[in-house]
């Protein structure tokens, strides 16, 4: 099983050898333990973490019982059921008026509810920032695509509903209206919301297209699904651009790239080399009886409780954000780094994801001002061992506090100290944010981070090269458009030949600036490794300032060979004064100031302020 997820000859892999130095990573465990699991060998996530070489994760395989420790209970809502009761709904309790509402509320009624069950945690901060504001909703994920022709448009419409169709969370909505509690409610049937809209012609027809990514968007949650699919018709060609729209309660990025895999083999013809659909449901159970008798509150106060002030780089606090004032870049690696950071990830048994996060501490380090840091970390929700999660489509990821210290650590020091905090991050995925937060010294519910991590896996596995594209079909991505509430992300994609740095800022920083930042942190960090493994040098020297911008901060903008002509700034611009009173020393739009009147409103500005004890006597403004 190794070889084959890792692409090695079988034969080449020894008893000690360790999966993470043969290239495995997290999503790749899931898929080991599902394969196990089908050869009636247990085994969790944390497992493989624990003893990720080949004969110790045996061994422990051995030790293992052959059973699950969860098995979600089954749905017991009968097909062509004329009213929903409360003991029909294992996973949430609801009284029978609050059902009565809920199935008013669906077309069709009670017949075409499915099922009904909680929002997990996650979800419930994405719903609140929806709440906030539904009509700048930060969690609308829009992605273009080109389809050849009205053909290829419509084999990959009909794609889309049979995907719409096959998967449950595909076809959920979220009700709010007169319950206790927002509920997810899965319908037997629902359809995609199509809509038409024709290009102006004689123009950039594509430029045209991807101007309507940033578009304003709204999206009721109510109605099921929550997708939209807009075509953009180019009058000058069989050309359509095809805008799909997703929300985040039922997707991430994950989940988008086993959706364009299933698109592919519909629109192929080959739908039937998909399997049974597994349950979100089974994932929301898993997540929720986890959740009721976890020790998630003990292990971040340990790591939170002396947290007393929270880091925010830039100094930017806000983290309720829409994702209106955003600069996006996307910047690949260049491909020397890229071996680079494979090369020592392998050397180190580590994933390359723990060599960026380490990276990412000591550029938020920088730009906070900091020693001690602490950013949110994004988890990928998938390794828990939920049977069938690895083909699972909907809503999983989640965003938890990583503490960094830097100070007094070397460089290798450090990245053992982030790795191990990120194992206990994946130990614990799907804690509430708001309780992780709620452990630190900080008063209230107060913000610990305004900036975020994401390490994504879009690799290929290997064997897939013949699995149909959409391409194939007449059909290819062009762009994406996503919003996220934190005012700085940084993103890394793993498309297995490359990495990929995705960058979304508040539009008060240079984007171009946080990814010199952090490639700048990257190459000192590699460079640290191949010298002496990180142990000769400390952490907070790794340079951040690429060397352009180095020497631009130091014989540029610094150049301090002219003596000041005066021992203050103050009295320099007051000898000015004297000097060239009628001078223009001050211009805004259509008003102008001489020095002399300058200098005077300055004085009489610092007496004013004086007189009302906001400084020593004799102080100047």
């Amino acid at each position: 099983m190794w070889a084959e997820l890792t692409g090695f000859d079988a034969e080449r892999i020894s008893a000690e050898d360790n999966f993470f130095a043969l290239g495995g990573h997290s999503l790749m465990i899931t898929v080991l333990v599902a394969r196990l699991k089908e050869h009636g060998l247990n085994v969790a996530v944390q497992d493989v973490f624990a003893e990720p070489g080949l004969a110790a994760l045996a061994a422990r395989i051995d030790d293992t019982p052959g059973t699950d420790r969860f098995s979600a209970p089954p749905n017991l809502i009968p097909a062509g059921c004329t009213r929903l009761t409360p003991e029909l709904l294992p996973l949430i309790d609801l009284t029978q008026d609050q059902l009565d509402t809920i199935t008013a509320a669906v077309p069709g009624g009670a017949p075409n509810v499915q099922d009904v069950y909680p929002l997990l945690s996650t979800q419930e901060g994405i719903l609140f920032h929806h709440l906030m504001d539904p009509d700048h909703d930060p969690y609308l994920v829009t992605t273009l695509y080109t389809a050849d022709d009205e053909a290829a448009c419509a084999r990959f419409t009909a794609a889309l509903q049979a995907v719409v169709d096959r998967h449950d969370v595909m076809r959920t909505a979220v009700l709010t209206t007169g319950l206790p509690e927002p509920v997810q409610v899965v319908h037997r049937t629902a359809r995609l919301p199509l809509r038409r809209v024709r290009l102006e012609p004689g123009g950039d027809a594509e430029g045209q297209a991807r101007a309507l990514l940033a578009g304003p968007e709204r999206m009721s949650l109510d109605s099921a699904p929550l997708l939209r699919l807009t075509v953009a018709e180019d009058p000058d060609s069989e050309r359509r651009y095809l805008l799909l729209t997703a929300h985040h309660l039922i997707e991430d990025a994950t989940s988008l790239r086993l959706t364009l895999g299933e698109l592919a083999l519909h629109m192929s013809g080959r739908a039937d080399l998909l399997p049974p659909p597994p349950a979100y449901r089974d994932f929301v159970a898993h997540t929720l009886g986890a959740q009721a008798g976890d020790e998630a509150e003990e292990h971040f106060r340990a790591a939170l409780g002396d947290v007393t002030e929270p880091t925010f780089p830039f100094g930017l606090a806000d983290v309720h954000g829409d994702a209106r004032r955003v600069t996006r870049l996307r910047r690949t690696l260049p491909a020397e780094l890229t071996g680079e950071l494979r090369a020592q990830a392998r050397r180190l048994r580590l994933s390359p994801a723990c060599l960026f996060h380490a990276a990412w501490a000591r550029v938020v380090a920088a730009c906070s001002n900091r020693e001690d840091v602490v950013f949110g970390s994004v988890m990928s929700g998938r390794l828990q061992g939920v049977p069938g999660v690895e083909r699972m489509l909907g809503n999983f990821i989640n965003t938890l506090p990583l503490r960094v210290r830097l100070a007094d650590r070397t460089v290798r020091e450090l990245i053992d100290d982030v790795d191990l905090a990120l194992r206990g991050l994946v130990a614990r995925e799907h804690t509430p944010l708001g309780l992780a937060q709620r452990c630190s010294g900080m008063d209230g519910d107060a913000p610990l981070f305004s900036a975020v991590a994401n390490f994504r896996h879009f690799e290929p596995g290997h064997g897939e090269a013949e699995v149909p594209r959409i391409e194939d079909a007449g059909v290819r991505f062009t762009a994406a458009a996503d919003g996220i509430n934190y005012p700085v992300s940084v993103s890394v994609d793993d498309f297995g030949s490359e990495l990929s740095l995705d960058l979304q800022v508040d539009d008060s920083l240079s984007a171009d600036a946080v990814a010199g930042y952090l490639l700048t942190a990257l190459t000192g960090l590699t460079g640290a490794l191949a010298a002496d493994d990180g142990t000769g040098t400390r952490a907070l020297d790794l340079d951040v300032l690429p060397g352009a911008e180095r020497r631009m901060l130091l014989t540029e903008w610094n150049d301090t060979g002219t003596p000041m002509p005066a021992p203050t700034l103050t009295a320099a611009f007051a000898a000015q004064a004297a000097r060239t009173p009628e001078a223009t020393a001050l211009v805004h739009e259509d008003r102008s100031l001489t020095y002399a009147e300058f200098d005077a409103r300055a004085n009489r500005l610092a007496h004013w302020l004086i007189e009302r004890g906001a400084g020593p006597s004799g102080s100047s403004a």
